[in-house]
């Protein structure tokens, strides 16, 4: 097994742990306050924190690789070290301004943001906001220090930096329903912190050292600025396409919110677990070949990457499109979250699902530029999808409500890769595009007959086996692995060149 398997493997078992966590709290935030206005509130307030450091740190914590890596190779370990303080402390400056403009302006966030909101509601996510801001200075030193491990191949311990978080909610949750509303936004600052001190140890393990070092003027500085200013405004277009959902639908009443993020974070599972886990690994090494001048290297691993993931990615979106009813009542359905909850996210899931693969390999396409120190050309393109994506939720949303909202966003994205596949070659040539497409068209194949296979298997067993809870997840289960077995021999029997790979880290996985 490759070193790039071994790696993408580890990812995979921590970041399916710490997922596996996070849904457990979506299931206790559910059961205990369903799809009504508290979770609507919690809900948006959480992601405040976490989009605008998904804009600021993000960006520059994504162009730290490469130039971290180009520093380290030009001029040794010193050097690079030199240069991660100096961003980290830049990084915390610009949070802690963050934060002080956020609890200035809190009211105009949440107008922004939550324009649905009003009265007692509006208030309530006034008081949730400021709580959680000062979150942007752990998440922001957080991102970081996940850079710098990933940096220096060490990528298990970002993965697993979910679990802390997602404990400390999970116990804020239950506290909240006790006690006091406002627990909950206590609970969740503190699992922002958690996340920044979890990484730490690892850190300083890996040879890292603080120094108060702070230099804007200096060389590597000026170069990563070039480079995040595009990225910025590109990172800042995909968080203004999930901002303009969330504010939309809350428009739309208590419920629709709080669906279409219990159907997004079944999609972020998977989008975590095997895209992210794999680009992970990936990214850097994409930045060394880059740097080498290493093309035809470079070429094929965009290949294998992307045909990997379009492997294991299409078969896992058209079996949430066929399951998605059941799938969502037996995680979510319990407590407050009633039939109607679980057929609102069920149609939600299914939208999202149709631009799942889209969304998959669009992110290898943005990191394959990032590498090439392109950072204009996903941001040009993610101007046209956010047009596109803008436009059609007015359309939209006045047919199908709050499901429009949902195939908006999968729309775009399936825009967004086919300009991004264009661009890339434009600029590059040859890609292996051909290798790509073939891949997918014998993937979507072997999806679609496994989907149809798996739906009848999955009705029959439940007419036949019965209706309890326990039942209806046996039926789901034995479905799903007669859909599995049906797509593995079709993928096999139709020759694809990436499947011994596909198997090694899933038979891998299945051992450890």
């Amino acid at each position: 097994m490759s070193k790039t398997a071994k790696a993408t493997l580890w990812i995979m078992i921590g970041t399916m742990l710490s997922k596996i966590l996070g849904f457990f709290r979506e299931i206790v935030l559910a059961n205990f306050y369903g799809t009504s206005a508290h979770t609507d509130v919690f809900l948006v307030t959480l992601n405040i924190p976490g989009l605008i450091i998904a804009v600021i740190g993000s960006a520059i914590a994504t162009m730290y690789i490469p130039v971290y890596i180009s520093t380290k190779e030009k001029h040794g370990e010193e050097e690079a070290l030199k240069f991660t303080n100096n961003m980290l402390n830049i990084c915390c400056v610009i949070a802690i301004i963050i934060a002080i403009l956020g609890l200035l302006f809190t009211k105009e966030f949440i107008d922004v943001l939550a324009g649905g909101f009003t009265g007692a509601k509006f208030d309530t996510a006034v008081k949730f906001t400021r709580i959680m801001m000062p979150g942007v200075i752990f998440l922001s030193a957080s991102k970081l220090f996940s850079s710098y491990l990933q940096a220096n191949d060490k990528f298990t311990v970002p993965a697993l930096i979910g679990i802390p978080y997602n404990l400390i909610i999970i116990l804020a949750i239950v506290v909240s329903t006790f006690t006091d509303f406002k627990f909950l936004a206590i609970g969740a600052l503190l699992a922002m912190a958690s996340q920044m001190i979890f990484q730490i140890p690892f850190a300083f393990k890996s040879s890292y050292r603080y120094k108060p070092y702070f230099n804007l003027k200096e060389e590597n500085i000026k170069e990563l600025s070039a480079l995040v200013l595009p990225m910025l405004i590109g990172v800042a277009i995909g968080q203004l396409n999930i901002a303009v959902d969330r504010a939309l639908a809350t428009t739309l009443g208590d419920g629709p919110l709080s669906a279409l993020n219990f159907a997004s974070r079944l999609n972020d599972f998977v989008m975590a677990l095997f895209v992210a886990s794999i680009i992970t690994v990936i990214y850097p090494k994409l930045s060394r070949l880059s740097n080498g001048n290493n093309k035809e290297g470079f070429v094929s691993t965009i290949v294998k990457t992307s045909n990997c993931i379009t492997l294991i990615v299409l078969p896992i979106s058209v079996g949430a499109i066929v399951l998605a009813e059941p799938i969502v009542r037996i995680l979510f359905q319990r407590g407050a979250f009633d039939a109607t909850s679980t057929h609102m996210t069920s149609i939600a899931l299914k939208l999202y699902s149709l631009g799942l693969i889209a969304v998959a390999i669009r992110d290898v396409l943005i990191r394959a530029f990032y590498s090439l120190a392109d950072t204009k050309t996903p941001m040009i393109n993610g101007s046209i999808a956010l047009l596109i994506n803008i436009v059609l939720n007015f359309i939209l949303i006045k047919f199908l409500g709050y499901a429009g909202l949902a195939l908006s966003t999968s729309i775009a994205s399936i825009v967004t890769v086919l300009l991004l596949f264009r661009s890339l070659k434009k600029k590059q040539g040859y890609f292996g595009g051909d290798k790509i497409a073939k891949t997918g068209i014998k993937s979507l194949i072997a999806s679609i007959i496994m989907g149809g296979i798996t739906i009848v298997s999955y009705k029959y067993l439940y007419a036949f086996i019965g209706t309890s809870k326990i039942e209806e997840i046996i039926a789901v289960a034995l479905s799903v692995l007669i859909g599995a077995i049906v797509y593995a021999a079709l993928i096999v029997l139709f020759k694809v060149d990436e499947v011994k790979l596909v198997f090694d880290i899933i038979k891998k996985t299945i051992k450890r």
